[in-house]
């Protein structure tokens, strides 16, 4: 079995890769900044050691004798101003590539996004010769290309990386899906334009299911899409979602022109754009496929919101 270490770990995909680590048998450890944090990922069986993400020398001794860093660490929320997008996401991202170099870690494992190549036009059936946006207007957009491009700039012989990309990761503990929901309840969601628009997306457990291969199968200094391969029509799937969530409100439609006034990018870009991404590349490099169905998904949310209701 192997040490791994994770950033991040705390989070929504964190602790589910957390949990499949040390299912599998792996030693983890977790890098935190709280005692909340700390708590979540101790009761999961992890190690936590508490640091400064952005400052690389309060954490570097403890990813020694480790084999692979697994970075999920950066800014999630969307609205967040440019500096503190650069301060986490960037910044973040060279302090985690600088530790794992410092200890010698062989694999460096990056969670990355689709958003990392959004600009202003929609993705449609794209795969990964597209270009990294680090030039985007969104600066969630372009603060995740450039934290990619540090991750793939970093790969050498002697330090493999890779970056696996999800798109729109969903499941139970979904922050994500639960924020749509609640803004659905309070009036302030609407969909685009219809909200009819085919999108790819990713089950949690895919996610992991495709940071580990990337660790164990991930070509040394390249980046790929991971799905659920089964592409969905937004509104359809969102409908479901707010359903489980007890979303009875009506939900306005908006018009692009007027989107493109009141809904800041990138959101406006996430809900009101087509996005589908082409997984050959992680089929062919590393043996993908999704373990978890959209059905079986569906149920696992329900399943969730129902006991934590109970």
């Amino acid at each position: 079995m192997s040490n791994a270490f994770v950033t991040g770990g705390s989070g929504f995909i964190g602790r589910v890769l957390v949990r499949r680590l040390i299912a599998e048998g792996h030693s983890v450890t977790v890098l935190v900044r709280s005692d909340a944090s700390a708590d979540t990922v101790t009761g999961l069986g992890a190690e936590a050691v508490r640091g400064d993400l952005n400052d690389a020398s309060t954490w570097r001794d403890a990813v020694i004798g480790n084999d692979v860093l697994f970075h999920l660490a950066a800014e999630t929320d969307i609205t967040a101003d440019r500096a503190r997008q650069q301060l986490v996401t960037v910044q973040g991202t060279q302090a985690a590539v600088d530790a794992a170099r410092y200890a010698g870690v062989p694999r460096f494992v990056h969670c990355g996004s689709e958003a990392a190549l959004l600009a202003g036009d929609p993705l449609i059936d794209i795969d990964e010769t597209a270009p990294l946006r680090p030039d985007s207007e969104a600066a969630y957009s372009a603060t995740k290309a450039q934290a990619e491009q540090i991750v793939l700039d970093a790969n050498t012989a002697e330090f493999a990386t890779v970056s696996i990309r999800p798109r729109f990761v969903w499941g139970p503990e979904s922050f994500l899906i639960e924020g749509l929901a609640q803004a659905a309840k309070a009036g302030e969601f609407a969909w685009i334009a219809g909200g009819r628009h085919t999108t790819d997306i990713t089950f949690v457990d895919n996610a992991v299911e495709g940071l580990i291969l990337g660790w164990h199968r991930g070509t040394p200094g390249e980046a790929y899409f991971i799905t659920d391969q089964h592409p969905v029509i937004l509104r359809d799937f969102l409908e479901t979602q707010f359903a489980l969530y007890g979303v009875d409100a009506d939900i306005p439609d908006i018009d692009a022109d007027t989107a493109a006034q009141v809904v800041p990018v990138p959101a406006r870009w996430f809900l009101g754009q087509e996005c589908t991404l082409r997984t050959e590349k992680s089929v062919a490099d590393l043996g993908y496929s999704p373990i978890v169905t959209h059905d079986a998904g569906i149920e696992a949310v329900r399943v969730f919101l129902s006991a934590s209701r109970a």
